[in-house]
């Protein structure tokens, strides 16, 4: 509890700033263009060189935490939505189903990378493009 407000206060004084804990994305939902739930953030992928946030790891389906699925789905698609009090995407359920498959060396693959970026319609982190 003391270490939440010291960060708070670090951010900005009770999570009002631009800041934002790591911890305190963990299990914000997602939300597509209609406003739909669909999805919560699992955790976060950041690019080691850079510090930058590359992909929330958007857990999807299942009941209770059974059979939920994580999808990479690249920061620059998500915007923060203060009214919801989660993230908006122009996603839908569809585009998470259909999005290109991965595993632990996906992270490695700039060809993977630049296929789930235009899957998204989303930015790239490491240059911006599409």
């Amino acid at each position: 509890r003391h270490l939440r407000a010291v960060r708070a206060a670090a951010l900005g004084g009770g999570g009002s700033g631009q800041g934002v804990s790591s911890e305190d994305v963990q299990g914000t939902q997602v939300f597509s263009p209609d406003g739909s739930h669909i999805g919560d953030i699992d955790h976060m992928m950041i690019e080691k060189i850079s510090g930058k946030v590359a992909y929330a790891m958007m857990s999807f389906g299942g009941f209770m935490g059974m059979g939920t699925s994580l999808y990479p789905v690249p920061w620059g698609a998500l915007q923060y939505d203060t009214g919801m009090g989660g993230y908006r995407a122009n996603i839908t359920e569809a585009q998470l189903q259909n999005a290109p498959s991965y595993d632990d060396n996906s992270w490695t693959d700039r060809k993977w990378e630049e296929n789930v970026h235009r899957h998204y319609k989303a930015p790239s982190y490491w240059d911006g493009s599409f």
